[in-house]
């Protein structure tokens, strides 16, 4: 292997990590599947703006983070494709203040009606009043953790000087 690709597996499996931990710790506090979901490691989700190679750590890390999922196997399925999905679609954002937004957008599209059906059973009116509920309680958290949080790291990792020379130089602007 070259060192360039031990590089870019490392620094996917250290976002794998990270992101688990993050939202283990926040779970602690009713943060990761709590009813206004702020997950810490979804801060994460603008790195592939910077760094490709994070895309596949994400994916890896929400796949362990909804192993403790209330919502159980169709949460590891959909909650890890949403964010393999936004990850991957944030690498193709043409500037850092739009990376947040596949986060926010495929997740909203996703979660809500997966979390409505758990909890309706059925599409029926309480389907679609735990859907308006989720959808909202969802987006106003992702944004925290994406354009807030996700804004500072976007922000810092380019000061440090040991990721610099793993960021695509149109990104240093």
């Amino acid at each position: 292997m070259r060192k360039s690709n031990i590089q870019q597996l490392t620094l996917a499996a250290m976002v794998a990590a990270v992101y688990f931990v993050l939202c283990y710790f926040g779970n602690i506090f009713q943060l990761t599947f709590g009813p206004v979901q702020v997950r810490l490691g979804e801060a994460l989700t603008v790195l592939p703006f910077l760094f490709p190679a994070a895309a596949p750590g994400l994916a890896l890390g929400c796949l362990l983070t909804n192993i403790l999922s209330p919502y159980g196997p169709i949460d590891m399925i959909v909650g890890t494709l949403a964010t393999a999905i936004a990850a991957f679609l944030s690498i193709k954002m043409p500037r850092w203040y739009l990376a947040a937004l596949p986060p926010i957008v495929v997740n909203a599209l996703l979660l809500p009606p997966m979390w409505a059906w758990a909890e309706a059973g059925a599409i029926n009116g309480a389907f679609w009043a735990a859907y308006g509920l989720n959808l909202w309680t969802f987006v106003a958290g992702e944004a925290v953790a994406c354009y807030v949080l996700g804004t500072i790291l976007l922000k810092a990792l380019p000061r440090v000087r040991y990721f610099r020379s793993m960021i695509p130089a149109a990104h240093l602007q």
